[in-house]
């Protein structure tokens, strides 16, 4: 059946179904959970639905790559499971629509089929062991030779590793005199097709997300030139593109987790007593649970968003504030909840099959892979302080008030943010500014999805919240510190020798 042909609420309630025959009935996610990989049976069954068709373009047999059906998909797998999700996330997001928006058809009609016929998967290689996040010093090569290209180096971290039957791989052009080209180079790798394996060198012992593999991966490869990715502009306007796309699809995944740990939260605070009231009547309870509430609200004018805007119809290579926003809040909100429900299920969310405590373990990486939060931040703060500099003003409230991503309710933190920017701030407070900006930018997205008609109670509560939260981080921002640790500090430290 042409999965176009069913409408997707429909197709959607089916998944559900699949999700909680193969995760309660045929097999149990608290005992899987806890091992390496999905058992078989449970991931040929999830598959067999055919969820990655959801990335996939209408004239090559897919549902036709639509934002809200891309989102929507890793909504529904998150709120039973955190690395389910993210296994659709990195084949949407990194591999299926950089792929459908800049390869050639032939490569695209071999891809895609093999994608809904055999449930073949496919991940991204940029980050290298020597590098990191400073991705442009990628040390990985490509030469051309005719009609192919030799690509080599060493990639890790990559989700999907050994798994993966497509690999989207990044490379700098090695030139005449052995130097590497600046621009980025993207490539398509088959690993069932010869001079294409990938070696995995090593396979990480990854503290959660226990069904994803990870490792190092040593490539030395031959690809045919059609299989290479051919940018409208540059490479690093492609990798801009692709990465910021991902970044607006991060509330997907965090939308179906959040609401678990709000209903879990709920539900147990309703049903557990002490001394003869619910935990839900004490307010404190309430408070924590008020949060989680909050995130889910947030979550949801993010995801609303996203729907619009991100499609690989449109290009997001300028659009650093807000998807950067986007992954580092939604994800530092991913991990506050789990914590939360954590805390409030006492011992039991202590148990290592809780939903809770594996929240904590699985939400915590996304807070630092595809670009670490504290990294985001920081330039988060030095875009906002540019396009501040070029429109002559440095009071960051009466730039707010006239900014396209916070206009709406900069009037509402007013009070909070009327102060001057100061040039050549340091780090720590660039990370202060960037978290500030952020949640004004994420009040903007609450305040625009209530005028469409989300309940109104939410949205006030969301708002509310926030502005506390900014109201804390312009007091950690004003605040002068300049403590350093001191590395040699041992000597007279030693609290023994005082009693």
């Amino acid at each position: 059946m042409n999965n176009k042909q069913v409408p997707f609420s429909e197709y959607l309630d089916t998944f559900k179904k699949t999700l909680k025959s193969v995760f309660y009935q045929k097999d149990n996610i608290e005992q899987f959970i806890q091992k390496r990989g999905f058992p078989a049976l449970v991931l040929r069954d999830i598959m067999a639905q055919n969820p990655l068709s959801v990335g996939i373009p209408t004239e090559y047999g897919g549902r036709g790559v639509v934002m809200k059906e891309c989102l929507g998909m890793m909504d529904v797998a998150s709120y039973e499971s955190l690395p389910l999700s993210l296994t659709f996330g990195i084949n949407i997001a990194l591999f299926l629509e950089p792929v459908g928006k800049y390869g050639g058809d032939e490569a695209k009609k071999s891809i895609f089929n093999r994608f809904l016929t055999k449930q073949n998967m496919g991940g991204l290689m940029i980050t290298e062991p020597d590098y990191g996040s400073d991705a442009l010093s990628m040390q990985t090569s490509c030469v051309k030779q005719d009609d192919k290209y030799h690509i080599q180096g060493t990639k890790h971290w990559q989700g999907l590793t050994g798994l993966a039957d497509y690999w989207l791989i990044t490379s700098r052009k090695k030139t005449g005199d052995g130097r590497l080209a600046r621009d980025i180079e993207f490539f398509v790798c088959d690993v069932q097709q010869p001079n294409q394996q990938i070696v995995v060198e090593e396979y990480y012992n990854n503290l959660g997300l226990y069904p994803i593999p990870y490792g190092k991966n040593k490539v030395d490869i031959i690809v045919p030139e059609q299989f290479k990715l051919q940018p409208a502009s540059s490479g690093l306007n492609l990798m801009m593109d692709l990465l910021h796309r991902s970044r607006y699809q991060f509330p997907g995944m965090g939308m179906g987790f959040i609401r678990r740990m709000l209903d879990d939260a709920i539900e147990h605070c309703r049903t557990r007593f002490v001394a003869g009231k619910p935990l839900i009547a004490l307010d404190q309870v309430q408070h924590q649970i008020s949060k989680i509430q909050s995130s889910f609200t947030i979550c949801s004018a993010m995801c609303a968003r996203s729907a619009v805007h991100a499609g690989v119809e449109n290009n997001l290579t300028g659009d650093a504030v807000e998807a950067n926003s986007m992954k580092a809040y939604i994800t530092d909100l991913m991990q506050e909840s789990a914590q939360i429900l954590t805390q409030l299920k006492g011992g039991n969310g202590y148990k290592a099959e809780s939903v809770s405590s594996r929240g904590i373990i699985d939400s915590r990486p996304f807070q630092i892979f595809e670009g670490s939060n504290d990294m985001l931040y920081t330039q988060i703060a030095e875009v906002v302080y540019k396009l501040m500099l070029r429109a002559k003003q440095v009071n960051l409230s009466e730039f707010l008030a006239d900014y396209k991503l916070t206009k709406n309710v900069a009037k509402h933190f007013s009070s909070f943010i009327n102060f001057v920017i100061e040039p050549k701030t340091i780090q720590r407070k660039n990370v202060d500014l960037g978290k500030i900006i952020s949640r004004v930018v994420s009040a903007n997205l609450v305040f625009d999805m209530g005028v469409k008609g989300f309940r109104q109670d939410l949205v006030n509560n969301a708002i509310d919240g926030l502005k506390h939260e900014v109201a804390m981080l312009v007091s950690s921002y004003k605040y002068e510190t300049g403590v350093q640790p001191i590395q040699e500090y041992k000597d007279s430290a030693l609290w023994l020798s005082l009693v």
